[in-house]
């Protein structure tokens, strides 16, 4: 008796409980956004907003974490991008929850009176370097369209007095950003450093900002142990969404 295996769609990814198209975005699902949509803390978080969506990843990620009490807006530059997310949206069990805002969050920002309790952003990372092959990437990528200055007084604006802010970035970036936040007002509450096993030194950190002060939460999580199998901190953190745990 032949057995059929479940064959998933190849234009994105397949979590357990939705699916991430991203064929039309300029940057895919990977391990950066799915790490902060696993970790970012949603306790007490009655509204969510995602800036640069793109996907709607992260929109989704936290909507699955989430009771129905809480909303999420996400804003998305890009209009193929934000088409794509509400299409993703559309196709997920929290479509009810999550409202997709084609638009530039500068311009967005200014119109809103709203305030968020949890806000989150895996940002352009880098100054405009080598060009890639679509201005929709180098968008993405790059930080010429949102540096990170704009990108902190734009999220203090809309965020509550006891709301987090909270991004992924390289970690070699991690410093910097901290300081910018911190001539802003920000304070840092949560920084988790992420290495590929126990021997590389992290190549990732995740940070999480108040306006309220308070005693940072510091860890270094890695990925794979000493057996190259997935560690149990990673497991613990991504194991609601990924398929293969």
């Amino acid at each position: 008796m032949s057995q059929h295996k479940t064959v998933l769609p190849k234009n994105g990814f397949t979590f357990k409980q939705f699916f991430v198209a991203h064929d039309r975005c300029a940057m895919k699902v990977g391990t950066d956004g799915i790490l902060l949509g696993a970790w970012a803390p949603v306790a007490g978080a009655d509204s969510i907003l995602d800036i640069g969506t793109g996907s709607g990843l992260l929109a989704l990620m936290l909507a699955q974490r989430t009771g129905p009490e809480v909303t999420i807006d996400a804003v998305e530059l890009d209009p193929d991008a934000a088409s794509q997310a509400t299409e993703n949206v559309v196709a997920s069990p929290w479509r009810d929850r999550i409202q997709v805002y084609q638009d530039d969050i500068r311009t967005w920002t200014r119109q809103q009176t709203r305030r968020y309790s949890l806000i989150v952003s895996n940002p352009p990372y880098y100054p405009q370097g080598v060009a890639c092959a679509s201005e929709a990437r180098e968008r993405a990528r790059y930080t010429g369209e949102l540096d990170h200055q704009t990108l902190l007084a734009c999220a203090a604006q809309l965020i509550t007095e006891e709301g987090f802010f909270c991004v992924v970035l390289p970690e070699s970036l991690g410093e910097r950003f901290t300081a910018i936040a911190k001539e802003q007002g920000w304070h840092c509450r949560f920084r988790t450093d992420v290495a590929e096993n126990e021997m590389r030194l992290p190549h990732r950190v995740l940070l999480g900002f108040s306006p309220k002060a308070g005693e940072c939460f510091s860890e270094r999580i890695v990925i794979r142990d000493a057996h190259h199998n997935y560690s149990e901190a990673w497991c613990g953190l991504t194991q609601d969404f990924y398929l293969f745990m």
